[in-house]
């Protein structure tokens, strides 16, 4: 632990001479400023896919539990299609394959196709959930609404999705954590996200186990946070008398 070298942040990037402040002044950058830089680019790209993801797995998964086949056999279509193939394969295909079919998707940065790639890996994930928490509700209740004079959107806006996204909480929260860490893909395409900084700056400074200790309590914190906000929300929301729900 002697060995160790917590300098490295307050170290200039291009000099590599230590700076008088960590943070970087004149337009000199320190690995300071860098790695938060690269910490706020990871929160962008994980909570951007995030949104991405609960809206549009929220639909799917809405879809798979229509009485429509087309509908179902889209939803199901679309959770299978993008949970079967593997995260960084999908990245790679939004930046390198997918633009060659559809030109126009040039021009469009590599931050918004690895937003796009990650949400809609994600989105697979909680489609599965959200049909699974619609399917646990008794059938009585869609019957009800129906018998009410509601339509089929209305049952499901009024008396079925509110039940069911409160149960869904819980494997909603490990998804916004792994979102976190499947973030970390991004380096494939140059997004300078954590893991691409600590793979250079390892490489600069020769420093790999103070960055790699950095990156990994970044990465813990972010995590972190976002299970104590959800577990907050989780609380606010239970159903009494239903999984958990209070008394």
């Amino acid at each position: 632990m002697a060995n160790w070298d917590w300098q490295v942040f307050c170290k200039d990037t291009i000099s590599g001479e230590v700076s008088g402040r960590c943070f970087g002044s004149g337009g000199d950058i320190t690995y300071l400023d860098w790695i938060l830089s690269a910490w706020g680019w990871t929160l962008m790209v994980a909570l951007s896919a995030l949104v991405v993801a609960l809206l549009v797995g929220s639909l799917m998964g809405i879809l798979r539990t229509v009485p429509s086949k087309g509908l179902s056999f889209l939803g199901n279509a679309w959770t299978e299609l993008f949970r079967n193939v593997p995260l960084l394969v999908q990245i790679v295909l939004w930046y390198h394959v997918i633009p060659s079919l559809l030109p126009p998707l040039k021009n469009v940065p590599s931050f918004v196709l690895v937003v796009l790639a990650l949400g809609f890996f994600t989105s697979a994930r909680i489609a599965e959930q959200v049909k699974a928490g619609i399917q646990s509700l008794p059938k009585g209740q869609r019957y009800a609404g129906l018998a009410m004079g509601l339509t089929l959107p209305q049952t499901y806006r009024f008396v079925l999705l509110p039940m069911a996204f409160r149960i869904v909480i819980p494997p909603l929260t490990s998804e916004s954590m792994n979102i976190i860490k499947n973030s970390s893909v991004a380096f494939a395409v140059s997004i300078a996200e954590l893991t691409q900084f600590a793979m250079q700056a390892q490489e600069e400074t020769s420093r790999g186990i103070e960055i790699y200790l950095a990156v990994t309590g970044l990465y813990f914190i972010s995590a972190f946070a976002i299970n104590r906000i959800a577990k907050v929300i989780e609380g606010r929301m239970q159903v009494p008398g239903l999984i958990g729900g209070g008394k």
